[in-house]
């Protein structure tokens, strides 16, 4: 391997430390253009000495992933507009779509909350996760949630994950800082959830929380770090706890290739879990995985399936039913589906407005 090969791998594997993604892609695809070119490049970065036998076959497969995330990107950053199809909701302008801030023990947490016009009912929270590279404004116009809020009267609450949180904006599923209760993300997004619980006078029980890609990976963390909050949750393309405890090896969960701790959260959460046969980003075998956990932590279960059809998609639909014949997690295997939000508006990125709507599909498990 030519030298300015090993020193961008070392350059890339450094920024990954550090999830700056972006920049380790940029780092590789300097060194193979220069390699091309038959001329040396120095190293973007000094942070570390990188062992080059050691590390040249991991990261070559790291590249493959970093191609994969990047194809990805661009497949889902915009759908084409339709002419044919509803205006979204005025989420930016909308007087009841407000940002707002939440300073717990935790720390400070900036996020946007949807109010329903109708407040004369029985009220229900969403805290919903956007994926990485999103923000609070961009994952309302792509789920669409707030106009099932009007419907159902959901309070909804969007967190948003800051730059200097994640680089690249990702809620920090994969670290051990952020896998556990007492500190970190998940403490302050539940302290969030019991605060909003409070102020708009929730019933215990209908406090739920819902994510995409990192943030359904987050999801599943307060699922099992925070389960006597958050009723219910709902996972779209995401993995299970522990799969992960860094940045390398949240790429190899990613893969399918990630290791699963037992579960240490009470019985009795429920969960849906959505996932494309297509996702090159977040292997299915991850959405197998967390149907399966369901499984075997409920041994008097039973499972029924059907299929589902949505426009040109069709889906398998496995549900998990309890001894008293109560829904315990839903698992729907959406075929042809790529990484993003089932049945979303195009105006937002990561959304694929091929249905089936995850949107209304979680809501309708939360409620049951």
């Amino acid at each position: 391997m030519h030298w300015h090969i090993k020193g961008a791998m070392a350059d890339a594997m450094a920024r990954l430390k550090t999830s700056d993604v972006a920049g380790a892609t940029a780092a590789i695809r300097q060194a193979l253009a220069a390699r091309t070119r038959g001329v040396g490049v120095q190293p973007t970065s000094k942070k570390v000495a990188a062992d080059d036998d050691a590390g040249a076959p991991r990261l070559r497969r790291l590249g493959d992933i970093l191609k994969t995330l990047g194809a990805q990107r661009a497949t889902y950053r915009r759908f084409p507009p339709a002419s044919d199809e509803a205006t979204p909701a005025a989420d930016e302008g909308d007087d009841r779509f407000v940002s707002r801030s939440h300073r717990s023990a935790a720390g400070l947490l900036n996020y946007k909350l949807y109010v329903p016009a109708n407040l004369d009912r029985e009220l229900a929270l969403v805290v919903m996760l956007h994926g990485c590279t999103q923000d609070p404004d961009d994952f309302a116009r792509g789920t669409q949630m707030n106009r099932l809020a009007d419907e159902f009267g959901l309070i909804v609450a969007y967190p948003h994950q800051p730059r200097s949180g994640n680089a690249q904006g990702c809620w920090n599923w994969f670290d051990i800082r952020h896998q556990q209760a007492g500190s970190g993300e998940p403490a302050m997004l539940a302290a969030l959830g019991q605060e909003l619980a409070r102020e708009f006078k929730i019933t215990p029980g209908r406090v739920f929380a819902a994510g995409l890609s990192a943030g359904a990976a987050m999801a599943e963390v307060l699922a099992e770090t925070h389960p006597t909050v958050f009723a219910a949750v709902g996972l779209h393309s995401g993995l299970p706890y522990r799969a992960a405890h860094d940045v390398i090896s949240a790429f190899a969960a990613m893969k399918g290739n990630g290791k699963t701790a037992p579960c240490i959260g009470v019985q009795g959460r429920r969960k849906i879990i959505i996932h494309g046969t297509a996702d090159a980003t977040v292997s299915r075998s991850n959405g197998d995985a967390l149907f399966e956990r369901m499984r075997s932590q409920n041994p008097g279960s039973s499972v029924v399936m059907s299929e589902v059809r949505s426009g040109s998609r069709t889906a398998t639909r496995q549900v998990l039913i309890g001894p008293a014949g109560e829904a315990l997690a839903e698992y729907l295997l959406i075929n042809g589906a790529g990484h993003a939000w089932s049945g979303g508006h195009r105006s937002g990125t990561f959304a694929d407005p091929a249905g089936p709507d995850a949107s209304r599909e979680m809501i309708t498990f939360f409620l049951r």
